[in-house]
């Protein structure tokens, strides 16, 4: 859910500003770009240097340098405009107070008071400040205004006390902003499995049955299933294409067995499954452990047919479960693809035809036709596989 995402960090003078080193690594870890708002008090406990090193971008501190005189302003409203988040963590009991009552007397507050995005806090302060009535009053206050409380752990703190009061943890401030970010997503809450890419048959130690399927769709599809609040599971088979994928867990397989016990596996929980790769239909019956050498003679290899994952799935479908598969076909296409509709109870199936220019294996782009088990068709033109996947989702949610 953060991949992409601008988020503005800004910092507060607490002795936990030490962890917002770890908040910055892990946000841009997901993918995240981040600039970093400094209160000047927390100079005293973390440098500009560390942390514009760790987010490669320059961090803010005044409203202009106040050594240099021909210094230019750092714009409070341009940053607050540029985010698509904003986090203050750690944010200290002053600063609470004054975001909660509009005092922008730095270039924090100034920049959370012009902010256009979801705002997340965490407070980080000793246990009886915390439990401290206007502390209370403070977090009810920005809660009202539509701020996103991200609440403090338990444990030992600086002053030796034991409770409430330490600043949450890195990992736990990115994970509850990228849940919270979920929410209200059309497949919030909903688990998708994908299978992209070919797979390879062994023939010898080194040869083998395969096809030119790069992965791009199924990734696509992965993308923005992701970027639509889903938990997505891509199997993905063996592809040489660079695959920019998502932050989503992803098991490489190789043969159709390995991707059948692949997608097998995690199909009982899957709320939608999309079978997009090009799975080998033979394989040979036996594989040569080494290097089979030229002959003179012609050389026949024995194919046995791979299981059918579409059917094998489709047969255990339950009524609250969406299976979606995919037909690349070169004649009768639209006929080959209804009868395939059916014949392995899918609730959805997805035409390429490679006689249409752009379309298929290799490509940046496709082009593609819709068919539900109403035998409702939609046809799409070509466009990039970002694009097309954008249009599968679309129709998938309507049903």
């Amino acid at each position: 859910m953060l991949k992409g995402k601008k988020v503005l960090l800004g910092v507060s003078a607490s002795i936990a500003a030490y962890k917002s080193a770890f908040i910055v690594r892990e946000f841009i870890k997901q993918g995240a770009e981040v600039r970093v708002v400094l209160t000047p008090a927390s100079l005293d406990f973390v440098t500009p240097l560390t942390l514009s090193t760790l987010s490669k971008n320059e961090v803010h501190v005044h409203f202009t340098d106040p050594d240099n005189p021909l210094a230019t302003w750092n714009n409070h409203v341009e940053l607050g405009l540029w985010a698509d988040i904003m986090v203050i963590a750690p944010a200290t009991s002053t600063t609470l107070s004054k975001m909660a009552n509009g005092v922008a007397d730095n270039l924090l507050l100034a920049t959370y008071m012009s902010a256009k995005c979801p705002v997340y806090f965490a407070p980080a302060m000793d246990l009886d400040m915390y439990k401290h009535p206007a502390t209370k009053a403070n977090i009810a206050a920005l809660q009202s205004f539509g701020n996103a409380f991200i609440p403090p752990g338990s444990g030992e703190l600086a002053s030796g006390l034991e409770g409430e009061g330490r600043l949450a943890e890195p990992h736990e401030i990115v994970v509850f902003i990228s849940n919270d970010l979920k929410a209200g997503k059309p497949l919030s809450g909903k688990k998708v499995l994908i299978n992209a890419g070919p797979t390879h048959e062994p023939i010898d130690a080194v040869r083998f049955i395969g096809n030119h399927s790069t992965g791009q769709m199924g990734v696509a599809l992965a993308n923005r299933a992701q970027d639509l609040g889903a938990t997505v599971h891509l199997v993905l088979g063996p592809t040489q294409f660079p695959l920019a994928t998502g932050n989503y867990a992803i098991t490489k397989v190789t043969t159709a067995a390995e991707m059948l016990q692949a997608c097998d596996e995690a199909f009982d929980t899957a709320d939608v499954t999309i079978l997009s790769a090009a799975v080998a239909d033979y394989r040979p019956i036996s594989t040569a452990s080494n290097k089979m050498k030229k002959g003179q003679s012609e050389l026949t290899i024995a194919l046995a047919p791979t299981q059918d994952i579409l059917a094998t799935l489709g047969a255990k479908k339950k009524t609250d479960q969406l299976l979606v598969g995919f037909a690349l076909e070169t004649d009768n296409e639209l006929n080959y693809a209804m009868g395939k509709l059916e014949k392995k109870n899918l609730d959805a199936i997805i035409l390429n035809s490679l006689n249409d220019k752009g379309a298929g294996f290799g490509h940046a782009t496709n082009k593609v036709t819709l068919i539900d088990r109403q035998k409702n068709i939609l046809e799409l033109p070509l466009q990039t596989k970002n694009e097309v996947a954008k249009e599968i989702w679309q129709f998938l949610l309507s049903l």
